[in-house]
């Protein structure tokens, strides 16, 4: 697979704040929300704090033949050293269907090893065949899944065999 997936250091923070209109307004149709007087939607909140010292949380940008493609913000959590979460992930239409997302999904939990939970809003089925796919393959079916408050939830534990 063709593409890199890159620590963002502070630099990338532009990069993935207007990235994020996009990602917010594929989403856009999940949660219901508009843009607003400037004709944007509303900032992300807290993406701040992924540049912030010592914290749990980690961004990472995807790129193609030096193009930016997509975005991945990993969390981890405070109580728990070794458990993360996906918070946000992100790949431009264009991109989407040709691997790199699968790719850069399983890179992600090679990099960080541990316990995972990946979760998608009950409604956003698109987002729910693709992560059960992806980690079904990533765990060879190693994977619990429920709903609970209308998000539909993947536990699993990594590195695996990909």
């Amino acid at each position: 697979m063709d593409f890199e997936l890159i620590y963002a250091s502070r630099r990338y923070k532009g990069v993935i704040k207007n990235l994020m209109q996009f990602y917010i307004y594929d989403f856009s149709e999940y949660v219901g929300c508009d843009v607003e007087e400037n004709g944007l939607f509303k900032a992300y909140l807290k993406l701040d704090d992924y540049w912030k010292e010592k914290n749990n949380k980690f961004p990472y940008i995807i790129k193609k033949d030096e193009k930016y493609i997509g975005f991945v913000l990993v969390k981890r959590f405070k109580s728990k050293s070794n458990y993360f979460s996906i918070a946000e992930f992100f790949v431009m239409k264009r991109y989407r269907r040709t691997g790199i997302g699968k790719a850069a999904a399983k890179q992600i939990f090679n990099l960080h090893k541990g316990q995972w939970e990946v979760h998608q809003r009950e409604n956003n089925k698109p987002a729910q065949e693709f992560w059960n796919k992806v980690i079904n393959e990533y765990t060879n079916g190693e994977f619990s899944d429920h709903v609970e408050n209308g998000r539909r939830i993947q536990n699993f534990r990594s590195p695996k065999i990909s």
